[in-house]
């Protein structure tokens, strides 16, 4: 491949995962209708793992894991885990575009963990353009939280949980092969909603329980794992094809086909003050993101400084 393609390639591919990863959820909403949040997230995993299984063994990849990658990748497993969850169950209730707007407070918080929890630099400007996407959440949670209830704040969880999977990714994505990850992070995660399932049984919780899907609902539950397989790839080798500060904008653009679907498909379309709020989140995550790259255009030119003779 031309080396100029590749950066061509990377935006096609996320592209791809934009358009893509919104039918995740409407197959996860289609299932709820009659499937538990709890078998919905075991089979999300279980699809994953037995389509990407045969890639593995066919590419000759290894699945052993050193002893910090397989700290990783349960830490991994667990957060995806908790971010399927959280946003199967919020769309339960919820339309799309709606969660999936709370949803994109994730790069604020990796932003503010980055500077609270891992000592990272960052500017009040930056600060500044994270708490002005936190108050466009909440233009889009008050009307959210008014219908659905605590329903609403379930997408914050999804945020929370997905920005925790994306840092671990990127320390995970150095010592393991994206299709491997995909693999190993799958069967870990599917392990993991066993117990929490069981002890959801033990209790009379059926939300967590696992439920057997019927007639096209075993359709649906496929879906959910096909769709995600697909789209997550597509974003893994995004990644390798073009710098993330240039794929990093077009995510927001996830939320055109999510407002589409969950319209043809549901009905449902934001109000007025639902699009006022991911404007706002829109705005602040691309003006983090020309941040981060005057930041990181700073420090490549004091380092190209300090290395000059």
């Amino acid at each position: 491949m031309n080396t100029n393609d590749r950066p061509l390639l990377g935006v096609v591919l996320m592209l791809g995962f934009c358009t893509i990863a919104p039918l995740i959820d409407v197959a996860s909403k289609l299932a709820g209708q009659a499937v538990s949040v709890g078998s919905i997230t075991f089979g999300r995993f279980l699809v994953q793992a037995v389509l990407m299984a045969p890639i593995l063994i066919a590419m000759g990849l290894s699945v052993r894991l050193s002893g910090r990658a397989l700290h990783l990748t349960i830490a991994r497993a667990f957060v995806s885990v908790i971010s399927t969850w959280c946003f199967v169950a919020a769309l339960r209730s919820m339309p799309l575009a709606d969660a999936l707007a709370i949803v994109f407070l994730e790069p604020f918080i990796i932003l503010l963990i980055g500077r609270f929890v891992m000592g990272e630099q960052v500017g009040p400007r930056r600060i500044g353009a994270a708490i002005v996407g936190f108050v466009g959440s909440l233009l889009v949670i008050q009307p959210a939280f008014a219908a659905f209830g605590l329903v609403a704040l379930l997408p914050l969880g999804t945020a929370v949980s997905f920005a925790l999977y994306i840092l671990i990714t990127r320390a995970l994505s150095a010592h393991v092969h994206p299709v491997a990850m995909q693999v190993q992070t799958a069967f870990i995660a599917g392990l993991l909603c066993l117990p929490f399932s069981g002890l959801a049984a033990l209790v009379g919780d059926a939300t967590l329980s696992l439920s057997m899907p019927s007639g096209i609902f075993w359709l649906w539950c496929f879906c959910v794992g096909l769709a995600a397989t697909i789209s997550h790839m597509s974003m893994t080798y995004a990644l390798k094809f073009a710098p993330s500060a240039t794929l990093a904008p077009l995510h927001y653009l996830e939320i055109v086909p999510a407002a589409l679907f969950g319209y043809l498909v549901f009905g449902d379309f934001p109000n007025a003050i639902t699009w006022a709020g991911i404007g706002v989140i829109v705005a602040s995550g691309l003006y983090i993101i020309h941040r981060e790259r005057i930041a990181a255009r700073s420090l490549s030119a004091s380092r190209a400084l300090t290395e000059a003779p």
